[in-house]
């Protein structure tokens, strides 16, 4: 009896979190797909890219930061908006994604200071 209690609690959260997971999804649509896929980026997955993901969190958002100032500046307004789950807490939040080759990324890279250090070998990378 205590096992058969102790499974449905489990399958029940299991439930709440994918319906949760599917609300996100479909709230998001084609841009979920394509962050999916690779065609577009969050700062984060950029950052893993450039080698600087062993940054910690909070310098990551910083230069998210710093990258969504650039977009603005560049494009005068705000990037593409979608829900994704955050890489620690697992929550859903809403983050900004981008093209991979967007200068944004790089100019997000030379003008905060703890991710200067990667501008360089990330603009060899990417010529490569």
């Amino acid at each position: 009896m205590l096992a058969t209690a102790k499974i449905r609690r489990r399958t029940q959260a299991a439930a709440r979190t994918a319906v949760k997971a599917l609300y996100y999804r479909a709230i998001s649509g084609d841009i979920a797909v394509l962050v999916g896929a690779g065609t577009l980026v969050r700062t984060g997955d950029a950052l893993d890219r450039f080698g600087g993901g062993d940054l910690p969190d909070g310098q990551q958002a910083w230069y998210g930061k710093h990258v969504a100032k650039a977009y603005r500046k560049t494009h005068g307004g705000d990037a593409i908006r979608v829900w994704a789950r955050h890489r620690t807490t697992s929550k859903w939040i809403h983050v900004l994604v981008y093209v991979p080759a967007d200068p944004a990324l790089f100019a997000g890279l030379r003008n905060y200071k703890a991710t200067q250090h990667l501008a360089d070998r990330a603009l060899f990378t990417e010529a490569a």
